[in-house]
């Protein structure tokens, strides 16, 4: 994507939800959704239901440790092969090109619940920060200028200019493996599930929840959103040292993506895997909060 046509604007009338469906852009988008309604002609079996959990939660490692811990906060380093394969996995989530993904976020940990933030709940209220973002008009380029460091791979800007092939190519496997049904909970099901509890990262975890460290913004801590997001949950945790591997810090917070990393670790697929120094876990910690959700 070009970032030609970004444009930061402040957070004036960012709710103007009628854009959203002026957006060619968001037409994949919205008939992820509607698809989901083949459940009724498909009816409902546990295979099916394992079948969307299952790709819900491969796709969910490859959006935490690709787009997010890699990509967006490189808090670990792996071959230039593997880069590109945890780019490609993460974008069968269908959630846009991984620079755009990145190049997002790094805004986002800039400017985290002030005024600049695209997706703050704090700012523009839930349900803007939550799905609204994604749709609107303002922000479908990105500052590619945020993710040099990426953008130099011209396979990975090639992944990131045609985001739609591998999203694609995952439902047309999804498709010849497990036919029709599979292809509404494999893939249109699950990724919708996927959508949503990403999104959640955005705008719940900036609501609600507990606040072990004074990290500056509004960030919160999740257990049922680590269960979740593959430990994407431990938010608070994440905002306050945004470069450990690890955003689960005690043994008690369920970090999946992390402990991949680890095992990928002992293979030499990943290395340099960058935990939190000891005086940062042990710092100052505040009194929590009683708005809780999870806990």
């Amino acid at each position: 994507m070009s970032s030609v046509a970004y444009r930061p604007d402040g957070p004036a009338q960012d709710n103007a939800w009628k854009e959203v469906f002026q957006q060619w852009d968001n037409i994949p988008f919205l008939t992820v959704h509607v698809m989901c309604l083949g459940a009724f002609l498909t009816g409902f079996q546990p295979e099916w239901l394992l079948l969307a959990i299952g790709s819900y939660y491969l796709r969910m490692v490859g959006v935490t440790a690709g787009y997010h811990r890699y990509f967006s906060h490189r808090s670990y380093k792996t071959s230039r092969v593997f880069q590109f394969l945890l780019a490609f996995l993460a974008m069968t989530s269908a959630q846009k090109g991984v620079l755009w993904w990145a190049a997002h976020h790094r805004h986002h940990h800039r400017y985290s619940d002030r005024q600049e933030d695209f997706h703050s709940p704090l700012q523009r209220g839930f349900w803007f920060s939550h799905v609204g973002w994604t749709l609107s008009e303002k922000y479908m380029q990105a500052d590619l200028s945020l993710v040099k460091d990426f953008a130099q791979y011209p396979e990975i800007s090639f992944l990131n200019r045609f985001y739609f092939i591998p999203p694609a190519l995952y439902g047309l496997l999804i498709y010849m493996v497990w036919g029709f049904p599979g292809l509404i909970w494999g893939f249109f099901i699950s990724t919708t599930a996927l959508y949503h509890c990403t999104f959640f990262i955005n705008s719940l975890t900036h609501m609600v929840g507990r606040i072990r460290y004074r990290s500056g913004d509004g960030s919160r801590n999740s257990f049922i959103l680590a269960i979740l997001c593959c430990g994407e949950g431990w938010h608070n945790n994440h905002h306050y040292y945004q470069s450990a591997v690890n955003q689960g810090w005690f043994w008690w917070e369920v970090d999946f993506t992390y402990y991949i990393l680890v095992v990928l670790s002992w293979f030499g697929i990943v290395w340099d895997l960058r935990a939190p120094p000891g005086h940062i876990k042990a710092s100052t910690i505040v009194a929590e909060s009683t708005n809780t959700i999870g806990q």
